[in-house]
């Protein structure tokens, strides 16, 4: 016996069923909040112990501020706000207008 129309194959387990012939949106796997939960607790987990490591390791330090628990942790942090903050204010002097290529004038 022929069939007239080709099977599709199954979805392997654990993947979206999603068939290209379907009109609806795709789904990922953090676009759903108790996903995105266990990626934030276990970054948070992490931070945890990095920080904790610090308590284990004895440090040869240059400068006396060094020497402050979890010093590398906190300034890292800091220049990264920073740095955000910092390129927010840079996107005033550099952005263009919506149409900057689109104009031929």
């Amino acid at each position: 016996m022929t069939q007239d129309t080709p099977q599709q194959p199954k979805p392997a387990s654990g993947s979206p069923k999603h068939t290209p012939s379907d009109n609806k949106e795709r789904v990922y796997w953090l676009d759903q909040t108790k996903n995105v939960d266990k990626v934030f607790y276990g970054l948070c987990v992490l931070c945890g112990l990095s920080v904790a490591g610090d308590l284990l390791i004895h440090r040869h330090v240059i400068l006396e501020i060094e020497a402050i628990f979890a010093f590398y942790g906190f300034y890292g942090f800091v220049a990264c706000v920073g740095l955000v903050l910092a390129a927010k204010e840079l996107r005033k002097f550099l952005k263009r207008k919506e149409n900057y290529y689109d104009d031929d004038s």
